[in-house]
């Protein structure tokens, strides 16, 4: 019953920092706007057209990555309208469900609530976590379904029935990111070795999940194939999947360390709790918790750090495992009271000088109420830690445990939690010009160093960025061009050809002699 009360309440405060606020913020390049774009698409075409099992993106074949996630979200469009809100909601419901999922496999592994409990939290007040698992992305969602898997496999103990999940897992993975399928289903089959569950694989169920479970995501890669030929199978499994491990694809490249990086900059405070945890584990690892976390990170962390492609959320599935070791380590100062006095409350007391200088910050560099209030509330609980610390009361635990939780809330509700938006002009003005003067799906060339799919979604049309010879040559030719005023310096201009001006780029008709 305690269990279920704690469920309740991690699924509802989960809920509550994941969809606060979700479509404050414009859709973001690369991954958000072309998902937008490929689940429009679908929800605008009538079923009997086919774009539904044949996504397209631009009205090209889109063969990137297979369709769950693009389904979600078009049936969120035809509930909801199509909005910023409606094309996160799917990822950040999923997401947010991974929290008090979590939990269920804390309390299956560590067969004990407190250490279940904390990992949850931990999860729950990531940053990396919250951030991308608001964001119309797929990776998410990918680790609700492991998370699902690892239940379902652990579940089996006890009841023989719960193996059939396992199989729906792997094909609700399958669905939504492909290939990563072949890396997951390792670690969890790994792990069912390393548990001694040898009986699931002589498990009826198993067999019966497997076969069940794959066997959409298998007629869909067959229906693609057929339909498209060889052409589907270079660009979605060579160009988009195995590419990735030798090669640096689309220029996302790093060093070996990369995620390390990406782990410690965006981990605090968890981060201090995460080398004890390890260790816990490691010398626990012939328990069920030590093993799926040394053999789930160690894979993982280790085949994502020696991939050529580098991305950030690539690093997604790793969270749950890092909380658990974190959980662990956080549970055992609970009961023990034994921790590191100098080196805790040090670095909650430079934590604390940092949230102060945060709050200056804002004040005067980007005067956001929000921003400011989340700062002093960073400054106030990370002090407030550090003064338990030095006490050695163990309750600076949960004074961090809420002053996360309320910082990421403040973050959430702000227009600042995607701060990759101020890498280059907002799209949206740019777009209301375009919509208001070009017909839509009209193709436009612009002076713009890349092209960018959040402005497709929004302009709805086509907008492909090309180099100033190439725009001089379409000069003479009937084309839309969208130009910044440098490029456009540097061309003859009949006046009569601009259309309008937004957010210094100005549009310009090629077409039938300037007019529309």
């Amino acid at each position: 019953m305690r269990n279920n009360r704690w469920l309740l309440g991690l699924l509802f405060t989960s809920l509550c920092l994941w969809l606060i606020f979700l479509g404050n913020s414009p859709l973001r390049d690369w991954d958000e706007g072309t998902i937008a774009q490929v689940a429009r698409e679908i929800w605008r075409n009538p079923a009997d057209k086919m774009v539904w099992l044949y996504p397209t993106l631009g009205g090209e074949p889109y063969h990137n990555k297979p369709p769950l996630i693009h389904w979600l979200i078009a049936v969120s469009y035809s509930l909801g309208g199509v909005n910023e809100w409606t094309t996160r909601l799917p990822s950040a419901v999923l997401t947010a469900l991974g929290v008090p999922l979590l939990y269920s496999v804390g309390n299956l592994v560590f067969n004990q609530s407190l250490p279940a409990l904390f990992t949850a939290l931990v999860y729950m007040t990531m940053l990396p976590v919250v951030r991308h698992g608001r964001l119309a992305m797929l990776d998410g969602a990918i680790v609700t379904f492991f998370l699902l898997l690892l239940f379902c496999i652990l579940k089996s103990r006890q009841q023989r029935i719960y193996a059939l999940g396992i199989g729906l897992s792997l094909g609700l993975i399958t669905l939504t990111k492909g290939m990563i399928v072949l890396l997951l289903g390792g670690i969890a089959g790994l792990f069912i070795l390393a548990n001694k569950q040898f009986y699931l694989l002589k498990s009826l169920y198993l067999w019966i999940g497997i076969l069940f479970g794959n066997a959409l995501p298998i007629a869909w890669y067959i229906a693609q194939w057929r339909h498209y030929g060889e052409n589907f199978l270079q660009i979605n499994f060579q160009s988009q999947t195995f590419a990735r491990l030798v090669e640096s694809v689309e220029g996302h490249s790093g060093t070996v360390w990369f995620y390390l990086i990406e782990i410690l900059k965006y981990g605090f405070p968890w981060v201090l709790f995460l080398p004890g945890g390890l260790y816990l584990a490691w010398k626990k690892r012939y328990t069920a918790w030590g093993c799926l976390i040394i053999i789930s990170t160690v894979i993982y962390f280790g085949t994502i750090s020696v991939m050529s492609t580098k991305l950030p959320w690539y690093v997604m599935p790793i969270y749950p495992f890092l909380a658990l070791a974190i959980g662990i380590n956080l549970s055992e100062i609970w009961q023990e009271g034994k921790f590191n006095v100098k080196f805790l409350g040090g670095f909650f007391t430079f934590l604390t000088v940092a949230g102060l200088g945060g709050c200056v910050y804002f004040i005067f560099a980007d005067p956001q109420p929000t921003l400011i209030i989340m700062s002093i509330i960073l400054a106030i609980s990370m002090g407030i830690a550090a003064w338990l610390v030095i006490k050695q009361n163990r309750n600076f635990i949960p004074v961090l445990f809420s002053g996360m939780y309320l910082v990421l809330l403040l973050l959430m509700s702000s227009h600042s939690w995607i701060w990759e938006l101020n890498e280059a002009f907002p799209v949206k003005p740019v777009a209301a010009l375009i919509r208001q003067n070009i017909p839509v799906g009209t193709t436009i060339y612009t002076s713009f160093a890349y092209s960018r799919p959040s402005l497709d979604f929004y302009c709805d049309c086509k907008v492909i960025s090309a180099p100033v010879s190439v725009l001089q040559e379409m000069w003479a030719n009937k084309f839309y061009l969208l130009m910044d005023n440098e490029t456009l310096e540097k061309m003859n201009l009949n006046q009569s050809k601009i259309i309008g001006k937004a957010n210094g780029f100005i549009l310009i008709s090629l077409i039938d002699n300037g007019s529309l």
